[in-house]
């Protein structure tokens, strides 16, 4: 679908080997918790996911699209504490707050930097932000329920999906646009993304939003109220038209005056030849 459609160049899709059953089981070990069925499958079947394309700009390829999936080693914990912190650093922790709202039947509860909930990261997203699989009950021990959320720049949490099979389908039908994670979230994507979401459409319902959101973009202005300042010129420009008029009185005076002036002057030529 990406080679077919305009403009498109250069996609590329990195073949990973199937991650071995052991450093799964290991990996689950060191951070005590069970990765989810699907998840588990998706990396029995490949250890990761890269795929990247790029549009032509004057013959020059430009990345656009990215969809990742960190492997199994790069499935990182988020907010864990690390061997080079400072003994007073700041960590995520510190950002939690007691008054935020609790999740209801349609905001679910957002997850926590502490020791409330598990965050692993999945998809850095090219630094606009970071996809994480979230286990948000550890206590007394760690549920294998997860749920996929994104955490933008102001470190915000935002739902996505339930399960990482639904995620996954996601990524492939927004095909890796920069910035198709926001579009999930109150304040959507920005303008520039947005106009690449509108030249390589993403197979989802956000489309039918996109386009009705469009015409918000568009300044809608009443000719009638623009150059309504425009009439009131000619009565502006009645004072300058007036001083001609009294320039022009002047001139007879001054040319009644050179005339005057003549006479006189040949007068006074004729004197020495009388």
């Amino acid at each position: 679908l990406l080679e077919t459609s305009p403009g498109v160049a250069e996609v590329t899709f990195v073949e990973k080997e199937p991650a071995e059953r052991h450093t799964i089981i290991s990996w689950e070990q060191k951070n005590s918790c069970v990765l989810p069925e699907d998840l588990k499958n998706f990396y029995l079947m490949t250890d990761g996911f890269q795929m990247t394309w790029s549009v032509k700009t004057d013959d020059t390829p430009m990345p656009l699209g990215s969809m990742v999936i960190n492997s199994v080693s790069k499935l990182c914990r988020l907010g864990g504490s690390s061997m080079y912190t400072l003994p007073n650093a700041p960590t995520l922790a510190d950002l939690e707050d007691d008054t935020d709202e609790e999740g209801s039947e349609d905001k679910p509860e957002k997850p926590h930097f502490d020791s409330r909930s598990l965050i692993f990261e999945l998809d850095p997203c090219n630094g606009n932000g970071k996809v994480c699989l979230v286990y948000k009950h550890t206590k007394p021990v760690v549920s294998p329920d997860t749920e996929i959320w994104f955490l933008d720049r102001a470190l915000y949490w935002h739902f996505l999906t339930k399960t990482f099979t639904a995620y996954y389908r996601l990524l492939i039908t927004h095909l890796g646009l920069p910035q198709w994670q926001y579009a999930f979230t109150s304040y959507g994507v920005s303008p520039q993304a947005k106009q690449w979401f509108n030249m390589y459409k993403p197979i989802t319902i956000n489309t039918a939003l996109l386009s009705e959101e469009a015409d918000s973009f568009v300044n809608k202005l009443d000719p009638n109220k623009v150059f309504k300042s425009k009439n009131k010129t000619p009565v502006i420009k009645k004072k300058p038209s007036s001083q001609p008029a009294g320039s022009q009185k002047s001139h007879p005076s001054m040319t009644s005056s050179k005339t005057s002036s003549l006479p006189g002057n040949s007068s006074r030529k004729r004197d020495p030849q009388i």
